[in-house]
């Protein structure tokens, strides 16, 4: 990552994309096969175009995925299918821009250690 910015939009998105799977999750359990209604929808749109952002080509969980289509309403257990997937890649994301530093685990900015404390790796080696 190249800044606090950076560290803090992630920060967000993880919190957006938990929050929809949660919800989402919910729904699916209830009624797996109903569509989600537009406003829900759009705002799940904003959370995937965020990841994308955040997680750039490398780290997409698909390449030619950019958002779900408003005139095909997907059903709850679609979006949560590929809301996983995105918690799955941002958590990858996350752990390879952190580091155990002086005791603490800390985010990287352009690969060096910061101030910024985060929580431990959950994937690969500490």
């Amino acid at each position: 990552m190249k800044s606090i910015e950076d560290i803090e939009k992630l920060e967000k998105t993880i919190g957006q994309l938990k929050a929809v799977h949660g919800e989402m999750s919910l729904l699916s359990k209830k009624s797996q096969n109903d569509a989600v209604n537009k406003f829900k929808l759009g705002m799940i749109n904003k959370v995937i175009a965020s990841a994308n952002d955040v997680l750039g080509s490398d780290y997409r969980p698909f390449e030619d995925f950019e958002a779900f289509d408003t005139d095909e309403l997907p059903s709850n257990s679609d979006v949560v299918f590929v809301i996983a997937q995105y918690l799955e890649e941002i958590e990858r994301f996350r752990t390879d821009n952190v580091v155990n530093h002086d005791y603490k685990w800390v985010y990287l900015i352009e690969g060096n250690p910061s101030e910024i404390l985060a929580d431990a790796k959950t994937r690969g080696k500490g």
